[in-house]
């Protein structure tokens, strides 16, 4: 479609990595492999905190709001990364771009509120142990969930429908996925309204949380410290330390990348999209695979509840006794 002496685009063409074929069969290996562990490593960590009585608590709660997110998170992009990675022409529509770059934007966001929403239940369960229970009740747990749903929605959607991305310039994404620092290279027209609502979403999303985490965890730290017993701070720790290495992987590549690229951005540098594939790998790829893991190898609860979840099914299976 012509406006004056431009061509409106209707459909990107991703770089993604490589058009050699051993390359990419290689990348396709890798990348199943992930993807496959990273769904039956949250569909599991899911259901055992479902069928697990003695993890329905709202620690636990989160933790499967997690696994269900980081789930939602590698769908968005991964199957399409799959698909791609083995095609010649790797196109994608404008409109269905703007849905995986939306999508992206709003699960990222709710993950960002829920690591500090999850820092804040470790708060009060270890420096206020005694009114644990009345402070998190499971009515506040779902007034936190819908907040966190209705914020992230409104922050990423919102200036989108306000107002609405035009492409006009070349139509190569290079990237492997919808992403919207990658996207805005090629808008056309003004756009310091995306780039200062991408500033003050990164402020709400990638720095707010991470002052209020630090802030909650130095507070535990002092509380731990006074806690005589070896065992109940042994024990404090390795949730803790969860719950850090977590938010160390995320917010680390995600404030590397948003925050320091809109604002060299904003500051009209050049381009940058050509590495931003690869950071992206850590918290789309990557991590949604990894946090499972991490939660489940350092928490003596989660293991205990995975091995009974195991031993119910060994001994529910009717091909058990053949074996």
């Amino acid at each position: 479609m012509e406006n004056g002496n431009q061509t409106i685009i209707k459909e990107f063409i991703l770089v993604g990595f490589s058009q050699n074929l051993k390359i990419c069969v290689t990348l396709f290996t890798v990348f199943f492999v992930i993807y496959i562990l990273t769904v039956l490593e949250n569909i599991f960590m899911i259901f055992t905190v479902i069928v697990s009585p003695n993890l329905h608590t709202p620690m636990y709660y989160f933790l499967c709001n997690l696994s269900f997110l980081d789930l939602c998170f590698s769908s968005s992009t991964v199957p399409k990364l799959l698909i791609d990675v083995l095609s010649q022409v790797r196109r994608i529509s404008v409109i269905g771009c703007l849905i995986q770059m939306n999508t992206v934007l709003v699960l990222g966001g709710i993950e960002c509120l829920l690591l500090a929403v999850m820092a804040y239940d470790r708060f009060i369960a270890i420096c206020f142990p005694l009114n644990y229970t009345i402070i998190m009740n499971w009515r506040l747990c779902g007034y936190l969930t819908v907040l966190m749903w209705l914020g992230s929605l409104i922050l990423s959607v919102a200036p989108t429908i306000l107002k609405p991305f035009v492409f006009c310039k070349n139509n190569q994404l290079n990237h492997f996925f919808c992403e919207v620092l990658a996207i805005l290279e090629l808008a056309c027209g003004e756009i310091s309204f995306y780039k200062i609502t991408i500033v003050i979403i990164g402020f709400f999303t990638l720095l707010s949380p991470p002052v209020f985490i630090m802030v909650s965890y130095i507070c535990i730290l002092f509380s731990i410290l006074k806690i005589h017993s070896v065992q109940g701070r042994s024990k404090a720790f390795s949730t803790c330390a969860s719950h850090l290495m977590v938010v160390f992987m995320f917010f680390g590549t995600s404030m590397t990348m948003y925050m320091g690229t809109s604002m060299t951005m904003y500051m009209g540098q050049a381009s940058f999209s050509a590495y931003l594939k690869y950071i992206s790998l850590n918290y789309m790829v990557f991590t949604p695979m990894l946090n499972p893991l991490i939660y489940s190898l350092r928490n003596n609860d989660v293991k205990e509840a995975y091995r009974k979840t195991l031993n119910k099914f060994s001994i529910t299976n009717p091909m058990s006794q053949f074996c």
